[in-house]
């Protein structure tokens, strides 16, 4: 088992990462490898993983870089190398203040590996600002030092920082090449696997929540059903408010229990534990604790609800197929009877426009913009016209 068997329909990719980890070994040293890396992909398609493989390779010690059996790898994928430094943020943003403790620990000597490995998830999530900050670091890093930054575009980063980095493009993989993920690495029944890969549209991550979650099945459906029996604003109102009641018992659902931990953990460290009263001395780290978990609960319900806006998006995709006579795959296979009451009931042009709500309403949750305000917009442009 090599660190690259979970890159699904990467081929190019690993063979790039390949052959500057080969590159980057002192005894063949060679231009396959760089200081900076952009990895970009769309969403699901495995940017992260791809990054940590590569990483892994890097401070491989086996016979062959990424073998997965030697100390660096094993080490590397689990997340425990004292010479790998991971940020992946739970909150809207990535803070300068974050950006530069990684470019201090950036100037450190490796303490075990041959690297010093700076992995950046969500790169866009840094502003303007926030960049710039980062931007002497990565121009002319140490001689140790390799950053690796993950984006969905590399648009979706400054010039600046572009023109700096190698740039690796990962594809969408195939919906059989994530089934079959599903079925080696999950158990997946090899059905539900490819239903759930063509769901999910190949979304590694969303198609093994559908293969491992029966309940998603059927929020799925409500929330594709819904746009159809509305009949008045009032319905749309009442839609969009279910809608993010949902998403937020979801996103409370997958955090709960991590919050309770981290302030267990938390009160822990300050030695506070069986304690009925905490310090004033110490209230403000409780605080700070509790108001980072805050800015998580907002993004993770932030991040149901652009599932939910994709999960829409495949609806009408599979409708706007249907009323133009495509030969494509429908996405929705659970949804046969729904779309084509949809596809029989508009025209490509009012789909084409519920499409393009569906868009402004993503763009809009990614902002200030008040989600519940947001999604009823949405609803009622997505309502059956009379």
């Amino acid at each position: 088992m090599s660190v690259w068997d979970e890159l699904v329909g990467q081929a190019q990719v690993v063979a790039t990462f390949q052959a500057a980890a080969a590159g980057a070994r002192p005894q063949v040293p060679t231009a396959a490898m760089s200081h900076a890396w952009l990895v970009t992909g769309p969403p699901g398609s495995g940017r992260s993983t791809a990054a940590l493989a590569f990483a892994a390779a890097l401070e491989c010690t086996g016979a062959e870089p990424g073998c997965g059996q030697c100390e660096g790898c094993r080490q590397t994928l689990a997340g425990t190398h004292p010479d790998v430094v991971r940020l992946a943020t739970d909150r809207m943003i990535i803070t300068i203040d974050e950006v530069k403790s990684l470019i201090e620990q950036a100037g450190r000597m490796p303490w075990q590996g041959r690297w010093r490995i700076i992995l950046v998830e969500d790169a866009d999530r840094m502003d303007e600002r926030t960049t710039n900050v980062l931007l002497k670091s990565i121009e002319e890093p140490p001689p140790y030092t390799v950053w690796l930054l993950c984006t969905p575009s590399s648009e979706d980063v400054l010039p600046t920082i572009r023109s700096r980095c190698r740039l690796v493009r990962l594809c969408v993989p195939s919906a059989q090449a994530v089934a079959d993920l599903l079925v080696k690495r999950d158990g997946a029944e090899p059905q539900l696997a490819l239903r759930a890969a063509r769901a999910s549209q190949s979304h590694i991550g969303l198609a093994r929540h559908l293969a491992k979650d029966e309940g998603a099945w059927e929020r799925r459906r409500a929330l594709m059903s819904a746009p159809i029996s509305l009949r008045s604003v009032g319905d749309a109102v009442f839609a969009a408010a279910d809608l993010l009641e949902q998403a937020e018992k979801e996103a409370e659902a997958a955090s709960t229990a991590r919050d309770a931990q981290e302030k267990a953990a938390l009160i822990r460290t300050l030695g506070l534990e069986g304690e009925s009263r905490i310090p004033p001395a110490m209230r403000g780290q409780i605080k700070a604790l509790e108001d980072n978990q805050k800015r998580r609960a907002k993004r993770a319900v932030t991040d149901v609800l652009d599932r939910a806006m994709v999960d829409l998006l495949s609806f009408y995709r599979d409708v706007l197929s249907r009323q133009l006579g495509s030969q494509l795959d429908s996405v929705n296979l659970d949804l046969e009877k729904e779309i084509a009451q949809v596809a029989a009931g508009s025209t490509a042009e009012q789909t084409l426009a519920r499409v393009a709500a569906v868009e402004q309403c993503r763009a809009r949750l990614k902002t200030y913009v008040s989600p519940l305000l947001a999604l009823e917009s949405l609803m009622v442009q997505l309502r059956p016209q009379a």
